[in-house]
């Protein structure tokens, strides 16, 4: 029996991997560039870590974790978000003793047992950057502005940025009551789900997919009427802000955040091309996420960024070039000193290939031709005695002999890396 990859875990293919890297890339370029500094967090965590952050009620905890005893009885988990593994990080370590702001940024994969499709897998990554210390709005349309831009930089051309405020604890708790009141009359028109999220969490039915939830939200109440005047004024000033550096924006009123932390400030960056699950990237502010975790008073806001949804719509990179130079081989001395240069230029930056099969100088030339190589160097007992190695340009389709001695320091000098960027 074959073993496959299990059910929503996926390989990333060498073919792939370009534009991964590419993404990653811009993301420590762009964020470093604004003060962030990357962190590196253990993919498993105490259980009590996500029920505590995430919200014992959201469907994260209820249905999706990765939990299991481990050999000591202690629950643990696959990390499904970072934020909260960041959060403890930050709190365990102290690091509000060293600097009053603290930027921190993370790369990597989460955990949800969800059913799996196509940008939504079992296994995800995401680029999560998070900002401890500050609770101007002003960081929070910087925040969003640098994620407009990274995402840009990535290649994402069609976008939108979608804004909202959640309140504070004490706007949400009269809100709650409004809106649970108005879902008590419609209990007929809701899914099982949202009946369940009416009494747990009923701001959660805002964000359900099901037709039917969806018809009754468009007449639900809205929170923006239940802000107090410091949320009002927050979030008149995140959008002041992000007018300030020109950044396009959208008042989704609807929108909510599905992690119990987030206060104020929520956002999100929707594509075209990804369905109802259209958003790549979001985000929001959790002013008291720290302390809830037993750390000082310190505010919060950060995003994460989709890594596989963000591929799907953007554009995906061509294969790296074929190697520079191919070595063809005829006798045993040959194969040994091709198997030496070859060696000795990649070690200098030139990629180079060699056959190990012992085929036909014919199959050898074949293959060169089939990857696309454009130059190939025959060596062979005649090539030995004469001290001359044939080197062919197959583009040009012309040759010259190059002395066996000084073949290896010619062709770096010919095929060094400012040719191969040429190539």
């Amino acid at each position: 029996m074959v073993v496959k990859a299990v059910r929503g875990f996926s390989d990333i293919l060498p073919e792939e991997i370009l534009t991964w890297r590419k993404v990653e890339e811009e993301a420590r370029r762009v964020l470093e560039a604004f003060g962030f500094r990357e962190i590196r967090i253990p993919v498993l965590e105490r259980t009590e870590l996500f029920a505590r952050s995430i919200g014992g009620e959201t469907d994260i905890v209820q249905k999706e974790m990765y939990s299991f005893l481990d050999r000591g009885g202690d629950s643990v988990t696959l990390r499904p978000e970072a934020t909260a593994s960041i959060a403890r990080a930050y709190i365990e370590h102290r690091l509000y003793s060293r600097d009053p702001e603290v930027r921190l940024y993370f790369i990597g994969p989460m955990f949800r047992y969800e059913r799996p499709q196509k940008g939504r897998l079992r296994q995800f990554h995401q680029i999560n950057a998070e900002v401890f210390g500050v609770a101007h709005p002003m960081v929070d349309a910087e925040v969003m502005a640098l994620l407009v831009l990274l995402l840009s930089r990535c290649g994402l051309t069609e976008h939108e940025l979608q804004i909202n405020s959640l309140g504070c604890p004490r706007c949400r708790e009269g809100f709650r009551e409004t809106l649970k009141a108005f879902l008590e009359e419609r209990t007929r028109k809701l899914c099982q789900d949202c009946l369940r999220r009416k009494e747990r969490n009923p701001l959660r039915v805002f964000d359900c997919k099901v037709k039917g939830c969806q018809e009754v939200m468009e007449e639900a109440p809205l929170l923006e009427d239940h802000l107090c005047d410091e949320c009002k004024d927050h979030f008149l000033q995140v959008r002041s802000y992000l007018e300030e550096l020109k950044v396009p924006y959208s008042v989704n009123p609807r929108m909510v955040r599905g992690l119990d932390y987030y206060t104020k400030t929520a956002f999100e960056v929707v594509a075209k091309g990804l369905g109802a699950q259209k958003a790549v990237a979001a985000g929001g502010r959790y002013d008291n996420l720290i302390a809830e975790l037993g750390g000082p008073e310190v505010p919060g806001i950060g995003f994460a960024i989709g890594v596989e949804r963000l591929l799907l719509v953007i554009p995906s990179l061509p294969p790296p070039p074929p190697p520079l130079l191919f070595i063809a081989t005829l006798g045993d001395e040959a194969e040994r000193i091709a198997f030496r240069w070859c060696y000795e230029l990649k070690a200098s930056g030139i990629t180079a290939a060699m056959d190990h099969r012992r085929r036909s100088l014919k199959s050898q030339l074949r293959r060169a031709d089939k990857l696309e190589i454009p130059y190939v160097a025959i060596i062979g007992e005649e090539e030995i005695s004469s001290g001359k190695v044939i080197l062919r340009d197959m583009r040009q389709g012309s040759q010259q002999n190059i002395p066996l001695d000084t073949f290896v320091q010619e062709i770096r000098e010919r095929l060094g890396p400012s040719v191969h960027e040429a190539l």
